[in-house]
């Protein structure tokens, strides 16, 4: 994995913003897109406690990316997240096009987390970015901040 330390602060971001969601009832979630210069494009938390349970940050970057941006833009694009996408999102982010994905924490590691709090699994299978969308560039988990999305994880299911 090669996150440099330049890159943190989208990360940090990433955090907030899943406390953003925690803090507003919501699961906490949270994602930035970047430009290749290092621009934020974008960024969204988690919004399904609406009932909408499609409504991931990964996958409204995803559309917006798709309505705002060229392939080419997409393609150079990072999405920033503080959990792994899960099967939706990952083929959302594949179907627009959108380049690398960084995470702070994996879907397995949010998986054992959920178990040991007693959360019954999704209805979805929990799947690697890269078995579903397999060409995209995938990094993580990034340390620095794992235990503080954990932590984020644990409040909302302790509710």
């Amino acid at each position: 994995m090669v996150v440099k330390k330049s890159e943190l602060p989208y990360l940090s971001r990433c955090v907030e913003l899943a406390a953003e969601a925690l803090e507003a009832g919501d699961e906490p979630f949270g994602s930035v897109l970047v430009s290749a210069g290092g621009e934020i494009l974008a960024e969204d938390h988690n919004r399904v406690a609406s009932g909408d349970r499609t409504r991931h940050p990964e996958f409204e970057l995803a559309r917006w990316s798709a309505a705002h941006l060229t392939p080419a833009e997409r393609a150079a694009a990072t999405v920033y997240t503080s959990n792994e996408h899960c099967p939706m999102c990952s083929a959302a982010h594949a179907w627009v096009g959108l380049g690398r994905i960084v995470y702070v924490a994996s879907s397995e590691q949010l998986a054992e987390w959920l178990d040991q709090l007693g959360v019954p699994a999704p209805p979805v299978r929990t799947l690697p970015v890269h078995e579903i969308a397999p060409g995209v560039l995938v990094e993580g988990p990034v340390p620095e901040f794992t235990e503080r999305v954990r932590q984020l994880h644990h409040r909302f299911h302790r509710r």
